[in-house]
């Protein structure tokens, strides 16, 4: 080995040394991902998982999105996701489940990647499935964008080498969860072969956890008991974590429907409480709500008859809407928030149906009227979670979103605004 290497090699140690001893002892904090996350909202580019015409509301709740699915999940649904999460007030990165997810538009729009490696599964699901995404990364997605960059003759003389360098890069640039899947019947465990004798005992998930901080250097240590909720067993396993690592995040996944759970997660060592199901629930509910309101008003009624409607028909406390704010400690009325983003759907429903029944232009007009009437405050709030969500586009944030929503609401397939995972393009509303 030369001098020059020696030096340099004996440096590079020196600094890792200094970095790791900062970070044990508190000094330094270069984890990636914010230590003042509480609550993360999954959100599934599944068709059939809709997102609320209201999510600006309901996500300016929430710390961050994260994106992900494994059941039908394509490119092209998960860039719809990510155009619609341009417009949330809150960042959004990528969880993909296969590298093929991954586009050149969902890594300009995710705040970062997120890659997932399994501490208690089959090998595979550590090593396999990085290198996949790695091969797909190096061999497609990076030369195709380079070929599109540069000039013919300059790829053909660059191109591997900033596709080497582009994929390290790349990398370089993700963040890793390291999973703990304590749910052997889910989805997840099925994916990445944790069987019943896989599940970790508090003890063994603390050495775990310590092995993917100090030696992986994962940012998030991830327990996950998804489609249930872990309770005592998992709150043991989280203070038996939580004590175990220095610069990873400790998020926990599963069963939190409510605020009961999510404090009693965070309590027992988690930074983030995950939060999923709940969330499409009330997308669902949207798209009940604003059909029984059709049926019951019609078409175009005014601001104060959807508010009499609603306060006859609907109790906020025991909606969807409610059950997923309650899952956020920091709002401290649930039932007030859910009340006033509920109204705010019916208000874009009711805004824009003529528009997409042919009886008017779309304009942002009627709804601002609309949401002012039913809940002015409310309404407030929305337009100013769509602006912050805008990053500076030109124009009114709420006329281009009205316009989305119509288009949603639209027969037209063809319409290049038409939003397929927005709850209201399911609305079925006669013509």
């Amino acid at each position: 080995m030369s001098l020059g290497s020696s030096l340099g090699r004996t440096l590079g140690q020196c600094v890792a040394a200094v970095g790791i001893g900062a970070e044990t002892l508190g000094s330094l904090d270069a984890n990636p991902v914010p230590a003042d996350w509480r609550h993360v909202t999954k959100v599934d580019p599944e068709t059939a998982k809709l997102l609320p015409v209201a999510y600006p509301l309901y996500l300016g709740h929430t710390d961050a999105v994260s994106v992900g699915g494994s059941s039908d999940v394509t490119a092209a649904n998960t860039e719809e996701t990510f155009r619609l999460l341009a417009r949330a007030p809150v960042p959004a990165f990528h969880e993909p489940s296969e590298a093929r997810h991954v586009t050149e538009e969902t890594r300009e729009l995710a705040a970062f990647l997120a890659l997932p490696e399994v501490l208690n599964g089959e090998t595979e699901a550590l090593v396999g499935t990085l290198g996949e995404g790695l091969a797909y990364l190096h061999d497609e997605m990076v030369p195709a964008l380079l070929r599109e960059k540069l000039p013919g003759p300059l790829y053909r003389l660059v191109g591997d080498s900033l596709a080497d360098v582009a994929t390290s890069w790349l990398l370089e640039a993700a963040v890793f969860e390291a999973y703990v899947v304590q749910n052997p019947d889910s989805a997840a465990a099925r994916r990445s072969g944790v069987g019943e004798s896989d599940v970790l005992s508090p003890a063994v998930a603390r050495e775990r956890a310590m092995v993917a901080d100090r030696h992986l250097d994962s940012e998030v240590v991830y327990v996950e008991y998804s489609g249930t909720y872990g309770g005592d067993e998992a709150a043991d396993v989280l203070r038996a974590v939580a004590d175990s690592v220095n610069g990873a995040r400790v998020w926990y996944g599963g069963g939190i429907d409510d605020r009961e759970r999510a404090v009693a997660m965070l309590d027992a060592g988690a930074d983030t409480v995950v939060v999923g199901d709940c969330f499409h629930d009330v997308a669902d509910e949207e798209v009940e709500t604003c059909a029984r309101a059709v049926e019951a008003l019609g078409v175009a009624p005014s601001g104060e008859e959807i508010r009499s409607w609603f306060d006859a028909e609907i109790d906020p406390a025991r909606t969807a809407a409610a059950r997923y704010l309650r899952t956020t400690p920091a709002v401290d009325d649930p039932e007030a928030a859910a009340e006033g983003s509920l109204l705010v759907a019916l208000a874009l429903c009711f805004g824009v149906l003529p528009a997409a029944v042919g009886e008017s232009e779309p304009s942002a007009e009627r709804t601002r009227s609309l949401l002012s009437a039913v809940d002015a405050d409310t309404a407030d709030r929305f337009e100013a979670a769509l602006s912050a969500g805008e990053h500076g586009a030109d124009g009114d944030p709420l006329d281009d979103y009205c316009a989305r929503v119509a288009a949603a609401l639209s027969d037209a397939d063809a319409d290049p605004r038409r939003l397929r995972h927005l709850s209201l393009s399911t609305l079925s509303v006669s013509r």
